[in-house]
């Protein structure tokens, strides 16, 4: 990986001050509006609102995006194939009802380009409101105090409330408030400006634009004091509903004015405001969609929600949603002794994943969670490898709706198991109603790897969680269908001793596609294949019953079992002697090493400077592929394998994929580069806070902020679970005085405190006897509030400095040859140099139908 000199805190102190719970702006700057209107959302995993101004300006991308609300577009091949993606899926965004206009002397409220005396928004992790306070000085020499809050509701799904606050301090001045539902999804925005963030440019990590109306009008009506918006997407026929309640307190007397039409209702306040009197305005907006229930239903079901909220002031909802987070951070806070800084970002991490799975229900966790449209709202797997963990250690029920969304899904993965002349079921590599959406096979449709870490995230969840029953009604279909996707995609070879090999895949490096025995497909099949028949046996022994169920349901046949376990133990997984690595795929090491250290920062990342072509032709990663293999199975790798392994491929990884640092700084801790760990964790940390990618407009990383919460918890707290034992070889970083979490284990939870000299266990709540945990191969039971407290001598193997940003070369390959390292050149045309440089990017052109995919993943 290129190595950057951190600045260990890349925010601004002095515009965004340290703040162990809250994310704090100290004066506006209309350079960053895309991303700190991502930094700034707020949303609860099912409705989210980017972090645009009540007034509506100014704004780089005005969004309110609900999970799995989509429009589908057919997908045209320039030169299509069989199986190929047919319906792409994108995002709709939804009808806005943040807009609360705010005139003051008759002058607008602007914040680009209005006198303000003071300004201050902050993002509270601790109730997960969003608070902006300013003085504004109007044209005309008054100054006017504004004060809104904004908040999603965790308990009530469905739920939003916001507040705007107004008190004049000089004079009495006229107010006019305009309060609106605004439909932004078809077009412009109320002032005509294009939309800034959909389809710009070739990147194909943002959201395409459509060519036609995506929202058919199918109800609209403005009453009282409550105002609705309902549509139908064109093609997807999904159905939404979106309404709004107003309540105004003010000792001025006030005027009302409604209007409304198909794509726009407004509410009307003029008030004749006196000296150091406020005027608030308290709006709860309920939004409801479907995938096929009639537009008056779901209007009827706002107002359901919306006739319930009106019993609670707005002061209601807010305590009750800091009793929601309050239970929250008691089982998921990660506490840090590293300085406010760095807690403050975890905190925001942490706060983020809350944002992004609380209340998704029946939904998966989207790429971007819902803060922007970058891939599209599509679910990857991000969710099971980053996010899932997460969530089976600290909140087991949300993990169990993720777990249920993708059984849910298993049908759609069956037939398109057909589609790829498989037996089984292939899930998607992109989707959002089921299908894939990914238009780019090489990779995309190839990383046929999402079935095991599919059934990786189920393992580990009932693991830890003991949910039988889970398991035995939908869970063991699921590894069962995935298990025969792999038996029928592999095939046999043998030269002495068979071998079971998969051809033709993707791994999790993107920058290597269509491989034979990809490592990390091969490793995470294999352990597919192996739980599949552990968990048919065990059901077959102790639950009768139920596995006849489960044979009648998917018509399960003996024999298939042991050829599974066949399967697992032949399988090939490359080994090269000579470099002592083992190599990501069979063809790996043919290739000559891309040297990163003379490729310039402006040719970064490579996916959007030079063709796929060219950047299959080297040993050169996107992200983590072996490494990461390490981390998921590592008790199939020894220490100096993996040692070896870390060494080798560390050098040639890019870093062009957000969803790679955390899994290298796990696995730098275990073999003990500490220096590097630290430095990947950083990487990780303030991805978004410093938005070290560039691509935070589109949208939070919340892959990579899961793998915050595992940097934390499997690298320098050590954590393993293997088998269903919880074992423990702390790596706590130099200068670290401890870290503290909880663990929900089974029904139990349980306080770890790691410090320097000692790793303590205090279960809390108690399902079990104990809670029996290993901490470098010793064995400890643990009982409700006797604490353990485990001496430690020091925090593993420690290998001083930084791997650096050299090409690995050196080494021979097997024929004898020497593998070199190069870079290639790219020719710079004159109508791409506008495109190349970043300072001057090109006007936005209108985008086609479908839009141009290339290779991609969703951390990227």
């Amino acid at each position: 990986m290129n190595r950057r000199t951190h600045l260990r805190r890349p925010l601004n102190s002095g515009r965004f001050p340290i703040d162990p719970w809250r994310l704090v702006e100290t004066s506006y700057d209309p350079e960053d509006l895309g991303t700190t209107e991502t930094l700034f959302s707020v949303g609860n995993g099912y409705l989210g609102f980017r972090g645009n101004p009540e007034e509506g300006r100014n704004a780089y991308a005005h969004g309110t995006f609900i999970n799995g609300f989509h429009e589908t577009w057919p997908i045209r091949h320039a030169e299509a194939a069989f199986g190929f993606a047919r319906t792409g899926q994108t995002i709709v965004n939804a009808p806005d009802s943040k807009l609360m206009k705010l005139y003051v002397d008759d002058e607008p409220l602007i914040l680009g380009s209005a006198d303000l005396e003071d300004y201050e928004r902050s993002l509270d992790f601790r109730d997960g409101v969003l608070r902006r306070r300013l003085v504004w000085r109007t044209p005309s020499g008054n100054r006017v105090l504004v004060e809104s809050s904004r908040m999603v509701s965790m308990a009530q799904r469905h739920l939003a409330v916001l507040s705007l606050e107004v008190t004049p301090l000089d004079a009495d001045v006229p107010i006019v408030i305009s309060s609106q539902l605004l439909n932004r999804q078809d077009g412009e925005d109320e002032y005509h400006v294009p939309h800034a963030a959909m389809g710009e440019g070739t990147d194909p990590r943002k959201a395409a634009m459509f060519d036609e109306r995506v929202l058919l009008p199918r109800l609209s009506y403005v009453r009282d004091d409550r105002m609705l918006l309902g549509y139908q997407c064109a093609r997807s026929q999904m159905t939404i509903a979106v309404a709004a309640d107003h309540r105004i307190d003010t000792a001025d007397e006030v005027e009302t004015v409604v209007r409304g039409d198909e794509d726009q209702a407004k509410l009307i306040l003029r008030v004749e405001a006196g000296q150091g009197r406020t005027v608030r305005l308290d709006k709860m907006v309920a939004y409801h969609t479907s995938r096929g229930v009639p537009v008056r239903e779901l209007a009827d079901r706002c107002d359901r929600t919306l006739d319930r909220a009106r019993r609670h002031t707005p002061e209601h909802y807010r305590a009750e949603q800091r009793e929601w987070y309050d239970r929250f951070w008691a089982t998921s806070d990660v506490e840090v002794d590293a300085g406010a800084g760095i807690q403050q970002a975890i905190r925001f991490n942490l706060f983020s994943l809350a944002q992004a799975s609380a209340r998704a229900d029946r939904q998966g966790v989207p790429a971007k969670g819902v803060t922007g449209s970058g891939y599209e709202g599509h679910y990857f797997w991000d969710s099971e490898i980053y996010v899932a963990p997460f969530l089976t250690y600290t909140q087991p029920n949300v993990a169990r709706n993720l777990m249920h969304f993708r059984t849910r899904m298993l049908p759609a993965a069956r037939t398109r198991a057909r589609e790829m002349a498989q037996t089984g079921a292939l899930f998607p590599w992109r989707t959002i109603n089921g299908e894939e959406a990914s238009a780019y096979y090489a990779a995309g449709s190839a990383q046929m790897h999402i079935n095991a870490d599919i059934a990786y995230a189920l393992v580990q969840y009932v693991g830890a969680t003991n949910d039988l029953g889970f398991m035995l009604r939908d869970g063991a279909d699921l590894l069962v269908e995935t298990a025969r996707m792999w038996a029928e995609l592999g095939f046999w070879r043998s030269n002495g001793t068979p071998s079971f090999h998969i051809h033709g895949v993707t791994g999790p490096d993107e920058y290597t596609t269509v491989v034979n025995n990809n490592l990390f497909t091969n490793v995470m099949a294999r352990y597919n294949l192996e739980r599949a028949a552990l968990v048919v046996e065990r059901i077959r022994e102790r639950y009768p019953e139920a596995y006849e169920r489960l044979v009648s349901r998917v018509d399960l046949h003996p024999e298939e079992v042991e050829q599974w376990r066949r399967c697992a133990a032949g399988m090939a997984i490359p080994f090269d002697a000579g470099l002592g690595i083992h190599p990501q795929d069979d063809f790996f090491l043919d290739r000559e090493v891309w040297d990163l250290s003379r490729t310039p920062q402006e040719l970064r990342p490579l996916m959007l400077h030079y063709h796929p072509l060219v950047i299959y032709r080297f040993q050169v990663l996107k992200q983590a592929d072996v490494v990461l293999a390490m981390f998921l199975q590592g008790d199939r790798f020894s220490l100096d394998q993996k040692r070896a392994n870390f060494e080798y491929y560390d050098p040639i990884t890019t870093g062009d994929s957000t969803l790679s640092a955390v899994v290298q700084s796990i696995v730098a801790a275990e073999v003990g580069y500490h220096e590097v760990a630290m430095d990947y964790f950083h990487d990780a940390l303030y991805v978004d806070l410093g938005d070290l990618h560039g691509n935070t407009v589109d949208g939070l990383h919340i892959a990579s902020a899961g793998g915050v919460w595992s940097a934390l918890v499997f690298g320098f707290a050590g954590l393993g679970d293997r088998n269903g034992r919880l074992r423990f070889d702390p790596r706590l970083p130099d200068g670290w005085g401890a870290i503290r979490f909880s663990l929900a284990w089974r029904g139990s939870r349980m306080r770890v405190e790691l410090d320097q000299e000692s790793i303590t266990f205090t279960v809390t709540e108690a399902n079990e006897p104990e809670v029996r945990v290993r901490v470098r191969g010793e064995r400890y039971s643990v009982t409700l509030d006797s604490p353990v407290r485990v001496p430690l001598e020091g925090q593993g193997p420690r290998i001083d400095g930084l791997l650096g940003d050299r090409p690995q070369t050196g080494g021979r390959r097997a024929d004898g040859t020497r593998i070199t390292a190069g870079v290639p050149e790219p020719i710079v045309l004159a109508e791409d140099a506008a495109a190349i440089d970043h300072e001057t990017p090109p006007e936005p052109e209108p985008q086609p139908e479908t839009p141009e995919l290339g290779p991609h993943d969703p951390g990227s």
